[in-house]
């Protein structure tokens, strides 16, 4: 796959721009790992984490008004793993110890994050994850500005019944 190998080229340069960075992954916001070069770390695990997490700030920028997602940084004891959107289909996950210089974390991350977006835009094309071929639904096809929604609202789901009874 041509755009793995050029993914992971830029993870590497990555590394030798960023002192500190102990790993980085590239995937797609479905969870599904594009690149990585993240040792003694479950890529697929991390991915699906990412995934996870990318979700949440999505409805955390959208619930608080702050416009489409851009990146999210965590700070644990022993380090940083930083988020950053790499156009509408990935996304590149970065985690540093905890002496990097955060300033140069984020100024490369954002560039890297930039530099991933047109490789797999150019290999894959916009829009060409997973759920591309999905309809949008009526609340992603309102206006974003259109503030009358109230923030944080949540879909309801109705639960089904069961196709069986039990003890019968």
């Amino acid at each position: 796959m041509a755009v793995e190998t050029d993914v992971l080229d830029e993870l590497r340069r990555l590394r030798t721009r960023v002192p500190g960075l102990a790993g980085s992954l590239a995937a797609t916001v479905d969870g599904l790992v594009l690149a990585h070069d993240v040792p003694r770390t479950d890529p697929e695990g991390l991915a699906a984490l990412t995934a996870a997490a990318l979700g949440v700030a999505h409805r955390m920028t959208d619930a608080a008004g702050r416009g489409s997602f851009r990146e999210l940084l965590v700070r644990g004891a022993h380090g940083y793993i930083a988020t950053y959107a790499a156009g509408t289909t990935a996304v590149l996950t970065l985690l540093a110890d905890d002496r990097v210089n955060v300033g140069r974390l984020h100024l490369e991350g954002r560039r890297g994050g930039a530099r991933i977006a047109e490789l797999v835009d150019a290999r894959i094309g916009p829009g060409g994850g997973r759920h591309a071929d999905r309809p949008a639904t009526r609340e992603e096809a309102q206006d974003p500005a259109d503030r009358s929604r109230p923030i944080g609202t949540l879909p309801v789901r109705t639960p089904q019944r069961p196709a069986h009874r039990p003890g019968g």
